[in-house]
């Protein structure tokens, strides 16, 4: 747990970590409307792939395609909502956790993923020209899983030490010198 010294230093760390809060929650919500946007507007297509219901089964067709087919599909279904695993926790602003609340965090936000992948599957169900596809579901939340993994536990760690090398001016105590009542004392002392 950090300590915060007179001085003003909680109000700069509680202003640094307003800040942080806010513009991530700022960019998460632009995030998301970009992908409401790319997964929710309808296609003008002469005809629609049946919808994928059945695991993996998308993957292996993108597996068939050739590998710089397979590599780009298989990117982009785990680039969509990847930023979400960076951004959800720091939403939350909690820089000083347990190795227990780590890995809740991981689960929390994973979890979060695979909801918003979800809600985005279902509304795509309406839409004229898409399809439900229950890899896109796959992909999405490893990617949420691998970009909080990857990123969050270090930008966790550096925002930890730049909130603690910065902790207000070190407080000046003047020296304090012998009090009055030492001669008293030392005298009382010799009498006896």
């Amino acid at each position: 747990m950090q300590r915060h010294e007179a001085g003003g230093s909680t109000a700069n760390a509680t202003a640094i970590d307003l800040r942080l809060r806010l513009t991530a929650g700022v960019l998460l919500a632009a995030h998301l409307l970009v992908v409401g946007w790319l997964t929710l507007s309808p296609l003008d297509l002469p005809w629609a792939a049946a919808s994928n219901l059945t695991p993996l089964a998308g993957i292996r067709a993108d597996l068939a395609l050739g590998p710089l087919e397979a590599a780009r599909r298989i990117g982009e279904g785990l680039a969509l909502l990847a930023p979400l695993g960076v951004l959800v926790p720091l939403v939350s602003g909690r820089l000083w956790m347990s190795r227990l609340a780590e890995w809740s965090s991981l689960v929390r936000t994973t979890a979060a993923g695979t909801l918003v992948s979800l809600s985005i599957e279902m509304l795509q169900s309406g839409v004229p020209g898409r399809v439900v596809d229950v890899d896109a579901v796959l992909l999405n939340t490893l990617g949420v899983l691998i970009a909080h993994a990857a990123v969050v536990p270090a930008l966790r760690a550096r925002l930890r030490r730049s909130h603690t090398a910065y902790q207000g001016d070190t407080p000046r105590i003047p020296r304090v010198g012998l009090g009055p009542w030492t001669d008293v004392l030392s005298a009382v002392q010799r009498e006896y």
